[in-house]
């Protein structure tokens, strides 16, 4: 097995987040990093007494946690894992999106819901729009079709540090495959499973105003980076 680093972004997930840990293939990752989003709730201790290593980020917004989980790596990973704290990914389904690096057939793979099998209720109508909307227009700027911007994804460490990602909030998915294409990235999607939240309450799906702000800051990172 080569050397995988697990990253779950957490914010306010402690109803969630130990059924997720629990879930992890056991020997998959050879180290599990927590980013708690400045949580209120017990995220933290939920995931250190599962044997995550809990990484703090004060500073609000999916790419910080992200970025502040990654300066945390530890410098033999070999490929990354990004997946959700609120239980919506299936855990086990990581080896699909890992097979395709270690086989060198790819550098980053997205975990589709479109392609594959999305529970009833678990993608919003105005999600799926927004979803259409964002890679149609990457289809339009960057000549690929991606078919879904899934927070579930897998990477070559030395692909996503060539990537120097920079975006601290939601268009954090969007710009890792932008820049994958910029930088002629073999990219990948394959098929996963989807479902309903396992507990809590969704910051974005299922606040229409905040999935607009999100779809918003989305759409701009798309023509930002084509310009630059």
């Amino acid at each position: 097995m080569p050397f995988i680093g697990l990253v779950i972004p957490a914010l306010n997930e402690e109803q969630a987040l130990a059924g997720v840990l629990a879930e992890l293939p056991a020997g998959f990752y050879s180290q599990v990093l927590v980013a708690d989003n400045g949580s209120t709730d017990r995220t933290a201790q939920v995931a250190t007494a599962a044997g995550a290593t809990v990484v703090l980020e004060s500073r609000r917004g999916y790419g910080s946690a992200c970025l502040a989980a990654l300066d945390r790596l530890d410098p033999r990973t070999e490929i990354v894992v990004f997946m959700d704290a609120d239980g919506s990914d299936v855990a086990g389904e990581a080896a699909a999106l890992v097979e395709p690096i270690t086989a060198d057939r790819a550098d980053l793979v997205i975990g589709s819901r479109v392609l594959g099998r999305a529970e009833r209720g678990a993608i919003q109508p105005h999600q799926r729009f927004g979803n259409w909307l964002a890679t149609s227009l990457l289809r339009l700027l960057y000549g690929f079709h991606y078919t879904d911007l899934g927070p579930f994804r897998a990477i070559r460490a030395a692909s996503l540090r060539q990537l120097d990602m920079q975006d601290r909030n939601f268009g954090w998915t969007v710009e890792m495959q932008a820049k994958a294409l910029r930088h002629g990235l073999r990219v990948m999607e394959v098929a996963v499973t989807y479902r309903r939240r396992r507990a809590g309450k969704s910051k974005i799906s299922g606040n229409l105003l905040a999935s607009l702000r999100a779809g918003q800051v989305i759409l701009t990172t798309i023509w930002r980076l084509r310009r630059g």
